[in-house]
């Protein structure tokens, strides 16, 4: 076995921190904003109710928030952190098209754009223990 050189140790140690780096950030952002769709905060009520959406929405997607939030921060469980990262994607993309199809505070757009990166940034720099095997096609 060779021993692994300083640079490729630097780069193991960039990818590491910019994971999770990205992931607390996603993480964080899908707790806070889940407890926040959850208790139906009356900012968020009313965000979601202008981009035509019904306030009972809130708490159905709140839950999946926190429980997205959760599935990316425990170890194992590969197959449910890629449903998580699929939903947060979905999340952030979706409130990008809601925002710019209503015209209704478009500079969150920005916002939003950052955690769909992060989101995806995250998934592509999750270590190999927290990646879904090849599924059997059968």
């Amino acid at each position: 076995m060779e021993p692994i050189s300083g640079s490729a140790r630097r780069r193991a140690h960039v990818r590491a921190a910019g994971y999770w780096t990205a992931t607390a950030a996603v993480a964080a952002e899908l707790a806070v904003g889940g407890v926040w769709d959850i208790a139906r905060i009356p900012y968020v009520r009313d965000l979601v109710t202008h981009l035509g959406y019904p306030s009972y929405f809130l708490v159905l997607l709140g839950t999946w928030k926190v429980l997205g939030a959760i599935a990316l921060l425990v170890p194992r469980r590969a197959l449910v952190k890629e449903w998580a990262y699929a939903g947060a994607f979905y999340t952030y993309t979706g409130a990008v098209v809601s925002h710019l199809a209503t015209g209704y505070a478009l500079g969150e757009v920005r916002v939003l754009a950052v955690l769909a990166a992060l989101t995806a940034l995250s998934w592509a720099l999750r270590p190999p223990g927290r990646r879904a095997g090849r599924l059997a096609v059968r």
